[in-house]
């Protein structure tokens, strides 16, 4: 995976570890409802400060898991999504985050959470296959849009 290069890569990996430190507050602090209104944040009608045909998935998946590893606290496959959904979609670009469940016998139900963009996973890929997805954010055909 190639990843951005000079000060670009520094301004995304900053971002990324923003918007993670701003998923770990609101999923320790916030009830549910919160997450799902920053995952299905509008795709605004204004002109977007990096616009889509210069940033992609790649740039955001490199950003998020390069800041996921530098962050003081543990990030989970949520706050990673989440992260991911916020910097795809403030650039307009209409990514899908998953939350799915499945059971692990004897170990009671796990969860998981992952980003699309089209039919490309860009954070929480891995497995996600195993989990029966219990909601999409937003839901389908109900697409918001800011002014």
């Amino acid at each position: 995976m190639s990843r951005p290069r000079g000060l670009r890569a520094w301004s995304l990996a900053g971002e990324a570890w923003f918007w993670l430190a701003v998923a770990g507050v609101v999923l320790r602090t916030r009830p549910f409802a919160a997450a799902t209104r920053l995952a299905a944040w509008p795709i605004r009608s204004v002109a977007p400060r990096d616009p889509p045909a210069t940033m992609t998935g790649a740039d955001v998946r490199w950003a998020v898991l390069a800041a996921a590893r530098r962050t003081p606290h543990r990030t989970a496959c949520f706050h990673r999504a989440l992260a991911a959904q916020i910097m795809l979609r403030r650039r307009q670009i209409a990514s899908r985050l998953y939350y799915g469940a499945r059971s692990d016998g004897s170990q009671g139900v796990s969860a998981h959470v992952w980003v699309k963009l089209g039919t490309q996973t860009i954070v929480g890929g891995d497995g996600a296959e195993r989990f029966a997805v219990l909601a999409v954010f937003p839901p389908d055909g109900q697409e918001r849009s800011g002014e």
